[in-house]
């Protein structure tokens, strides 16, 4: 096969959670652009609309369905609805996730500490059991974990480390799940990326300016990410060209970690 066919997703269907805005949407125009049906996820109709008008002038094939996947049971109807419309899923991509506090351990509530675990690691859980367990009578599939260098370094300026904790454990999760789908012909890998411009961190950056250049400073490329710069990498895990590649972790931060 010519090595830009094996990048070619034609004929297959994927779903992104968190696909409205930011990484997700950028990776959900890569794998559009590629060929894929795509379906993207939200917690915001404004914003899943959005997406879809930007992604159709694109000619990506989209369909949006809406669903707050920091509660279970909303993540448990996501499933039913794709598995009963949109069937079958070939690549499975849980980005949906966040932080969004900012508490101190001493002081974190448990309820709060509970929430961001289900954003981050309980939805990807449940859509990896359900999505992708339908993958396995099929003999192909793949699993994208979107995780964090947080996963791996725990950042200086956060508080509370539910977050850190929960992209962790998504990390193991990845590699489990992988060594268990191998022989089904599933490969499950994740990404961790490192600061990217997305809106939560420009929301970050409006309440305190000089983040944006700590943060720059801080890494060797001397930047932030762009979100377009995740798009290639994700095609690549969902595509052909990474047939040998399972239980890996990916780490996407302009140097971040090297220093």
């Amino acid at each position: 096969m010519p090595v830009f066919d094996r990048f070619k997703l034609t004929g297959r269907r994927a779903l992104i959670t968190g696909g409205s805005r930011g990484l997700g949407l950028e990776m959900a125009r890569a794998l559009g652009e590629a060929g894929a049906q795509v379906i993207i996820s939200g917690s915001n109709e404004e914003h899943l609309l959005k997406a879809c008008e930007e992604l159709h002038s694109a000619n990506v094939h989209v369909t949006s369905i809406q669903a707050d996947l920091s509660k279970p049971e909303e993540a448990e109807r996501l499933c039913d609805t794709v598995l009963r419309d949109h069937a079958p899923i070939d690549i499975l991509i849980n980005n949906v996730g966040g932080r969004r506090i900012n508490t101190p351990t001493e002081d974190l509530p448990l309820e709060d500490w509970q929430r961001i675990l289900d954003l981050n690691l309980t939805q990807a859980f449940i859509l990896t059991k359900r999505i992708g367990g339908a993958m396995i009578p099929r003999k192909w599939g793949r699993i994208i974990n979107i995780a964090s260098i947080n996963a791996l370094w725990p950042g200086k300026a956060m508080r509370g480390r539910s977050y850190e904790t929960s992209k962790g454990a998504l990390i193991m999760f990845t590699k489990a799940v992988a060594a268990d789908w191998a022989a089904h012909g599933i490969t499950v890998n994740a990404i961790a990326p490192g600061p990217f411009m997305t809106d939560a961190n420009k929301r970050w950056i409006g309440e305190r300016p000089e983040f944006e250049g700590e943060v720059a400073t801080s890494i060797p490329m001397g930047r932030w990410g762009r979100p377009d710069e995740i798009g290639p990498l994700a095609l690549y895990l969902a595509s052909e060209a990474s047939s040998f590649m399972t239980g890996s972790v990916l780490i996407l931060d302009g140097g971040k970690l090297l220093w």
